[in-house]
């Protein structure tokens, strides 16, 4: 039988758009349902209100990146450095592994040894780069993985919470029936 009235609404997921974004992702409000908020990160574009110390996204464009891998590599290195304080980092392209391959970028920065830089980055510093393909597909990549971080934070707090109520009922029981136990031995020791 259908309910009547309006479907649950969707909570909207709070990003932070860091500032030094130049070309930030719309997240347009019937595919992505967002608070968007401008805000300075310490490591990378997009983030979660209060999660800001636990998750980021890097969002490159195939020409960024390719210059991050040239003239800005000190910087970009410093930036993946310190994503590894974070439980989750992402760099998002906004192209494809063909995209590279094919030389479709302005620098003259060869594919093989562009491509070659990227595997020992994810290496060294345990992040993964996601072709996303387009643009949009980088917006949908961003999107969700920082929406399946929170769920999966919140879901770890829940059980984390869970297990701590039930230690504590574990405990109270345990005093109970070590209370019983004392009771029941001042009362054998009173009734000889």
């Amino acid at each position: 039988m259908p309910v009547k009235g309006n479907p649950p609404k969707t909570p909207l997921l709070p990003i932070i758009i860091d500032t030094r974004e130049q070309l930030p992702f719309p997240f347009a409000p019937d595919k992505y349902p967002a608070h968007l908020t401008r805000g300075t990160l310490t490591t990378g574009d997009y983030s979660l209100a209060g999660l800001e110390h636990c998750v980021s996204v890097e969002r490159k464009s195939l020409d960024d990146l390719i210059g991050c891998l040239t003239v800005g590599r000190e910087r970009f290195e410093r930036e993946l450095e310190r994503s590894r304080f974070l439980e989750c980092f992402a760099v998002v392209i906004e192209a494809s592994v063909e995209d590279v391959a094919r030389h479709r970028y302005t620098s003259r920065m060869d594919p093989h040894a562009a491509l070659q830089s990227i595997l020992a980055f994810q290496v060294r510093y345990r992040c993964p780069f996601v072709w996303a393909g387009s643009r949009s597909g980088a917006e949908y990549a961003t999107y969700w993985t920082l929406e399946k971080f929170q769920r999966e934070k919140k879901e770890a707090l829940l059980e984390q919470a869970a297990l701590v109520e039930l230690e504590a009922i574990g405990k109270r029981r345990g005093k109970s029936k070590s209370a019983g136990k004392v009771f029941t031995q001042k009362r054998s020791v009173h009734d000889r």
